[in-house]
């Protein structure tokens, strides 16, 4: 890239932090810990609906016996009518969660990966959706999935203009409510960087999952640095290998989210060859020893 190129990105990037920080203040300061002081940082540890192996409210049983913190809910998928849409749907995972003494992390559109937002009309209307089921259900962030047939490709401007053109447009009603969208994909950290520019809004943030860019051959160290305040939240897994035994170093990914003074929620989505319990109370054992509640 040019000189000039990296000015622009700059210039565009401080209007982004500047936008952000408005943003933050106007939503009454409900994202204050992402951006925490040292001494009140904190992490809680949670497992994907899908990676439990439901798609309906027992999920926060499951974590309860798990011992973790909570569930990224998933929208739904077509078999069950993107069933957290429903009001119905709604009130029985917040009636779950509380029952168990269980959180909702976030909120995923893994229906994306079949219904692509680069082509599909019925994914803006998902995506759009989205925003108001996090506010009936209290949380602030909601994660479009780019697998699959979703899978993003810079090189294909058509669809890459067409996915800019639909978060601009429904970024807006994000930022209103306070709900921060977090794109979750195989792009590099500049690749990102570049999407989130063009897009132009601070609701607009990077789901980091340190797996997925593993697997695309990444130093997930330097991008998670590289990122910054632009990772909204993380998903934890390597590929095969159960949690502190493949290929990533967990304690260096502590070092490098220390350097970006994250605070929040860390999602398995890990792998779980033996048993769900065993293998999800094991590697969230490993994580609160990495990402103790209080940092």
């Amino acid at each position: 890239m040019s000189s000039s190129g990296k000015g622009m990105r700059v210039s565009r990037r401080e209007t982004l932090t500047a936008g952000a920080a408005a943003w933050l203040a106007a939503a009454g300061g409900v994202f204050s810990p992402l951006f925490a002081a040292p001494n009140s940082r904190w992490f809680k540890i949670g497992a994907c609906e899908w990676s439990l192996g439901v798609s309906d409210p027992s999920c926060f049983a499951l974590a309860r016996q798990i011992g973790l913190d909570g569930v990224q809910v998933d929208l739904g998928t077509q078999a069950n009518d993107v069933h957290l849409r429903r009001s119905e749907a709604q009130e029985a995972y917040l009636a779950a969660a509380r029952e168990q003494g269980r959180e909702i992390a976030s909120l995923a559109l893994a229906i994306l990966n079949q219904v692509p937002l680069k082509s599909d009309p019925k994914a803006a209307e998902y995506l759009s959706a989205s925003i108001d089921v996090c506010r009936a259900l209290g949380i602030r962030l909601t994660m479009p999935a780019f697998f699959g047939a979703g899978e993003l490709d810079m090189d294909n401007r058509e669809e890459i203009d067409h996915v800019v053109a639909v978060l601009q447009e429904i970024a807006p009603a994000a930022e209103r409510e306070g709900v921060t969208i977090g794109l979750e994909n195989y792009l590099s950290a500049e690749e990102n960087l570049d999407l989130i520019d063009r897009i132009g809004s601070p609701a607009v943030k990077v789901y980091y999952d340190v797996g997925n860019s593993t697997d695309k051959g990444r130093d997930i160290y330097a991008e998670i640095r590289l990122l910054g305040e632009m990772i909204c939240e993380f998903h934890a897994k390597d590929g095969p290998h159960l949690l502190g035994e493949g290929r990533i170093d967990f304690a260096e990914v502590r070092r490098a989210i220390d350097d970006i003074d994250y605070s929040g929620w860390i999602v398995l989505e890990a792998a779980r060859p033996n048993d769900l319990i065993e293998d999800y109370t094991a590697q969230a054992r490993f994580l609160r020893r990495i990402f103790p509640e209080r940092g």
